[in-house]
């Protein structure tokens, strides 16, 4: 029997991520694809990145619009408010038979919440993780208690989901979905590179990405202002950023980071979306990652290049040993630059291997639900851990 799965996504980086898993979809018979479009994707501010899912040929079932004015804390929960509000009528027009969802973000907390309260089934991606620095965690293992199939990315992470209460014959390790996107895309060449983000790359290039950190005494700014001193001393250096989502903090980031590449155009560059093709490309020409996203500690392995991974915002994950750790100060930072550029470093990371699996994760969800999604009600069971 046909089932109706309705894939919820709120950000440019959760699209990116999602997109091998939004083709094998539509490449299964079994299955009708519905699109709800919601978050920063609807925000002029941040790019309108709805209309890249719309330039890659997917119809949006729905557009839902969340995003307030504010970045604040009142602000963020009104979002959160709106969000449930409009979600939760959204599914009464669609009515899906599944909803899946990726990640932790306070939009899709409350996409799982209305879900739940509908009592339509959801699937979660990335489940299991533990981000200290964010007050991302108590929302995904919340996320994790309203779902009813569990795909993520370790078996660390799925013994952990399991210790929340899951049941194993619903929780999966399939891998990073991440990585899916490094074996199938055909990566922009460097001269293709350089005139897509319009700019040379220098002996020497970093991946710049930094999120707001949601918890803990040193704020994001303060943070922020330490790592553009760094980068700023930096010689034969060439700097491509990538901006914030709307997160606590983050226009500020932003507005901070605008600040900083206008004083060096020909060094430095802006995006407030490079979208994966252009993003990955860069990853194979920059010599690492540095800030505090995910994408240093998931895909930046795969390509061989180092990751300054700064603060306490990813702290928990699984690393491989191509990470480097380092305080959210100009000392640190600088310190963890240093590393990098080592001799010792360079011959570590030239043999790291990826522990976020090996670039099939869309594959083995499909096929999983292909099997488990028949006659499914929302209804389930606390799993007790037998006790020595």
């Amino acid at each position: 029997m046909n089932k109706t799965v309705c894939l919820v996504t709120g950000s440019r980086a959760e699209y990116g991520l999602l997109r091998p898993l939004i083709e094998e979809i539509l490449s299964e018979a079994s299955f009708t694809l519905q699109l709800l479009v919601t978050g920063s994707h609807l925000s002029p501010e941040f790019g309108l990145t709805y209309q890249e899912i719309e330039a890659d040929g997917y119809r949006i079932d729905e557009k839902v619009e969340v995003i307030m004015s504010s970045d604040s804390p009142v602000g963020i929960c009104k979002s959160m408010g709106l969000a449930l509000i409009s979600i939760s009528e959204a599914y009464a027009r669609l009515q899906p038979d599944l909803v899946i969802v990726l990640g932790d973000r306070y939009e899709i907390f409350s996409a799982v919440s209305a879900a739940h309260i509908s009592r339509i089934p959801v699937a979660h991606l990335h489940g299991g993780e533990v981000t200290e620095g964010a007050f991302d965690d108590a929302l995904r293992h919340s996320i994790t208690k309203m779902s009813h199939f569990h795909f993520t990315s370790t078996e660390v992470y799925r013994q952990r989901v399991i210790q929340l209460g899951e049941s194993p014959d619903r929780v999966f390790n399939v891998g990073a979905i991440g990585l899916d996107n490094i074996r199938s895309l055909k990566f922009l060449t460097r001269d293709e590179l350089e005139t897509a983000i319009g700019l040379k790359l220098n002996r020497r290039n970093l991946l710049c990405t930094f999120h707001p950190v949601t918890l803990g005494g040193n704020s994001s700014v303060q943070q922020v202002r330490c790592l553009l001193n760094v980068l700023e001393q930096l010689e034969e250096t060439n700097l491509i950023f990538t901006q914030t989502n709307a997160d606590t903090d983050g226009r500020v980031i932003n507005q901070l980071i605008d600040e900083f590449t206008r004083k060096d155009v020909n060094r430095y560059k802006s995006f407030v979306s490079m979208g994966q093709l252009r993003y990955l490309s860069a990853m194979q020409y920059v010599d690492a990652v540095i800030g505090n996203s995910s994408s240093g500690i998931i895909e930046a392995p795969s390509f061989g290049i180092g990751t300054v991974n700064i603060g306490d915002r990813q702290t928990g994950r699984i690393k491989s040993e191509s990470v480097i750790d380092c305080e959210p100060t100009e000392t640190g930072i600088a310190s963890g630059l240093k590393t990098l550029y080592s001799p010792e470093f360079e011959r570590l990371r030239e043999n790291v291997s990826n522990p976020y699996g090996d670039g099939q994760t869309s594959l083995r969800i499909v096929n999983i639900l292909k099997e488990k999604c028949v006659g499914q009600t929302t209804q389930k069971k606390f799993y007790d851990l037998v006790q020595e």
